[in-house]
């Protein structure tokens, strides 16, 4: 070992032994002291392979100082960029009518996304937020982490060159502070709910001719929001988040050894702000976690402990409601609550822009929350001289993610997770699986809802509330009437949303899975019922990536001895239960057709005969090496597409048998015919053989070189999820924005040290010079995993060990 190396090994062993021997809370007291806010933050940072940080610090300042310096070593461009949204200041370097950053609001355009986050700015949201006491606000250990992050990045910029392409030498990579990363907190945690609505927040104004009014449309145009068509808006907009996840936990007498095993699976953006990063966080004898934090955060929001394991899954609780105004006549910026007017809060915002005059807009609230005008771009909702609606999300208040999320860190069972969830109620839109070294398993949606109960809403839901809270879940209450207001629980840590005993749980399960659908089927054997429908359905039809996780892991239950190696192979498995099920009828019905040929929706006959035996023969699998596959994707998007759920099987669905039914493809429906012919065209067109090496057209480009991707979509039910990019002149689909990302298969044997393997499928580094930037790409290509190096004897025996200790002043 060279000299430098071990002297800098033995610092740290030092800094491990020298702080584990103070208590806690005299190591705490001890780093505020010492070091105050203004300077003197440091860490020893220790690399393993595939560039993986294992973060060693004295005290949270430190640690969060690590967290922040490493992080922007790695995605300094990315982060950068994040800020450049969360300040409001997009419009003003990259132009107005640019695309907007998706990964932190569903703002189009850089203007709406800076009317939006100036206007979080400007009322100082987030300075009020940080003021709350704990644990309606922050704590002070997520406080220390989080300042000491923003030294850690700005101390990274001022002692390193940037060399990614992405923003080398940009003027808009700044220095950040607290306040910036509490904005990125903030963001994340409101962005399935007011983020959903920047657009009509900033572009909501009164109606013309009132005397508020600025350019809206008319009253008398306005069309009154149809009630089903608002109710499938509201499905969309909340059903389909852009992210998703899987995520098993296995009770131990499952399990070869008795102890419990998770398999974490999220889904999530390969690119941009949202992607996770690898680290161990280390303060000794205080806190010890590995796992997966989301870029700009401080606290690991995945990932495990020597004790448990946890993971989340996007749920189906519906994070916002909207609430009906009535309006006084003489003033549609007055809504009236019991017959007595109050006054719309008109909050004016202005933006620089880059070549061009500043942009000033007005944005209205109510105590309920910001007025919206529409659902999506097809479902208006009008603001007439009578009518308005305002969004009310709960975690607009919410800065408790990252105390929750270090509340797990820090978790010795099952039980410590759900005392974090009670304590903090921080998550906002997901849920919670986990599993603990004594066995135990847990499933719970403990989530940031709007206290939305079904005597609520049968009682104050207006007439379109009425057909979309049953439909949806998105309630539409009268706004009008004080006895309408949420209320609040007695255990809830803020009046608005459900206490922890409304929420859907599900203890000690031989498994507990979720795939993004309702509590319901957490375990089929043991259905959740009882709660609120705010939180999900009862008795409706799982998706497919339910419906085939759930029959995968009750077999593996089932069958018993499960250990992490098996967790590995549910993961790359990809079996396609869509091919499971309609496969062996798709093939049948082709080889039936007259000729061999199907009439496209170009009116043109194809000849579809080499595609019936390809789709015979087919494995049913989504590996890179699976001749069929490729086909049967194409034809199936382009299928349920152009054949209603309703007519897509002969046998329904059965609420009495909900994982295997539906089932018997319906090859007689209209668009069968044409779905596959226009398949079979499309792949000619592209001069892809129907019997192509999935492999072959599934992959990404990396330094130059062409990376097979195995998995499917999640329409497919493909447990491995890629939702990647079709480019037919390119070779297929080209690139992946979305799909699996930090993958963990954790257990626990009768040592200290978990046995955990883990795989950031993106890999750690935006930057193309990076050698982190396609490492773990490669492997997840050959699915591979990475063996975690938990224990300080497995960090200090990694070949590829490299300690750097990092401060401020160097």
């Amino acid at each position: 070992m060279p000299t430098r190396l071990r002297q800098l090994v033995v610092a740290a062993a030092v800094l491990f032994t020298a702080a584990a021997s103070l208590p806690a809370a005299a190591a705490d007291d001890r780093g505020r002291q010492e070091r105050p806010s203004h300077g003197g933050l440091s860490a020893v940072i220790r690399y393993t392979e595939y560039g993986i940080p294992h973060i060693l610090a004295k005290d949270y300042a430190d640690l969060g100082f690590g967290e922040g310096w490493a992080q922007a070593a790695d995605e300094v461009c990315t982060l950068a960029d994040g800020f450049v949204t969360l300040r409001g200041e997009r419009s003003r370097h990259f132009g107005a009518d640019a695309a907007a950053d998706g990964s932190l609001s569903a703002a189009r355009t850089n203007l709406t996304s800076d009317l939006y986050f100036r206007g979080v700015r400007e009322t100082r949201t987030v300075e009020k937020l940080l003021a709350e006491p704990a644990p309606r606000g922050p704590s002070r250990k997520v406080r220390d982490m989080m300042r000491g992050w923003a030294a850690g990045y700005n101390a990274w910029l001022k002692q390193n060159r940037i060399t990614d392409p992405a923003c080398k030498d940009a003027s808009w990579v700044r220095p950040v502070s607290e306040l910036d990363v509490a904005t990125r907190g903030y963001a994340i945690a409101v962005i399935a709910g007011e983020g959903r609505f920047a657009e009509t927040i900033s572009a909501a104004q009164p109606p013309a001719g009132s005397a508020t009014a600025t350019g809206s449309p008319s009253a008398r145009s306005a069309r009154t929001p149809d009630a089903k068509a608002v109710a499938e808006a509201a499905f969309d907009l909340w059903g389909e988040a852009g992210m998703g996840s899987n995520a098993v936990a296995f009770r131990g007498d499952t399990t070869a050894n008795g102890r419990g095993l998770l398999l974490g699976n999220p889904h999530y953006p390969w690119e941009g702000g949202r992607r996770f990063w690898q680290s161990q966080q280390t303060i000794p004898g205080e806190l010890n976690v590995s796992g997966g934090s989301l870029l700009g955060t401080p606290a690991i929001s995945i990932g495990f402990n020597a004790h448990v394991a946890w993971s989340h899954t996007v749920s189906t609780g519906i994070p916002a409601s909207l609430h009906q105004l009535t309006l006084d006549p003489a003033d549609p910026t007055t809504y009236l609550v019991d017959g007595e007017p109050e006054h719309m809060t008109k909050r004016t915002v202005t933006v620089a822009v880059k070549d061009g005059a500043p942009v000033t807009r007005t944005q209205w609230w109510t105590r309920y929350g910001p007025v919206v005008t529409s659902l999506s771009s097809q479902v208006p909702l009008p603001w007439t001289t009578t009518t308005a609606y305002a969004l009310y999300d709960p975690n607009a208040v919410n800065l408790r993610f990252a105390d929750t999320s270090l509340g797990f860190s820090k978790a010795r069972s099952t039980d410590d997770v759900l005392k974090s969830l009670a304590r903090h109620q921080g998550i906002p839109w997901v849920n919670t699986i986990a599993a603990d070294r004594e066995g135990h398993a847990l499933y719970t949606q403990s989530q940031v809802v709007p206290r939305i109960t079904d005597e609520l809403a049968a009682r104050c839901s207006t007439a379109l509330g009425r057909t979309t809270y049953p439909a949806s879940g998105v309630a539409v209450l009268d706004g009008s009437r004080g006895d309408c207001a949420l209320g609040s629980d007695p255990d809830a840590v803020r009046p608005g949303i459900f206490g922890p005993a409304r929420m859907p749980t599900l203890k000690n399960a031989p498994y507990v899975e979720n795939s993004n659908d309702s509590a319901w089927l957490a375990n089929a054997d043991r259905p959740i019922t009882g709660y609120e429908r705010v939180f999900g359905p009862v008795g409706t039809q799982p998706g497919l990536r339910t419906r085939g996780g759930v029959e995968d892991v009750a077999a593996m239950a089932e069958r018993g001895g499960l250990t992490v190696r098996d967790l590995q192979r549910q993961q790359f498995a990809n079996r396609a239960p869509a091919g499971d099920l309609a496969a062996q009828d798709v093939a049948r019905a082709c080889a039936a057709l007259p000729g061999g040929t199907a009439t496209g929706s170009d009116a043109k006959a194809v000849d579809v005969s080499e595609a019936c035996g390809v789709l015979k023969a087919w494995d049913r699998t989504m590996d890179t090496d699976s001749r069929g596959a490729l086909l049967f994707d194409r034809f199936w998007r382009r299928l349920t597409q152009q054949v209603p759920p309703a007519q897509l099987w002969k046998v329904p669905f059965s609420v009495a048998d909900p994982v295997r039914t539906p089932h018997t493809l319906n090859t007689d429906a209209p668009g069968f015919a044409t779905a596959l012919a226009d398949t079979v065209a499309e792949l000619r067109a592209a001069g892809i053989a129907p019997d192509a090496k999935l492999g072959a057209h599934q992959f990404v480009v990396r330094g130059g070189e062409r990376l097979a991707m195995p998995g499917g979509s999640g329409r497919l039910g493909v447990w491995n999820v890629l939702e990647p990019t079709w480019d037919a002149a390119g070779g297929g689909y080209t690139e992946v924005p979305f799909g699996s990302s930090h993958l963990q298969a954790v257990g626990w044997d009768d040592g200290r040290c978990p046995v955990a393997r883990t795989l950031l499928t993106y890999s750690q580094s935006s930057n193309p010079d990076s050698p982190h930037h396609s490492d773990q790409t490669r492997l997840f290509s050959g699915e591979k995993w990475v063996t975690s190096r938990f224990c300080e004897k497995d960090i200090l025996s990694s070949p590829k060990l490299r300690v750097v200790r990092v401060g401020e002043h160097r």
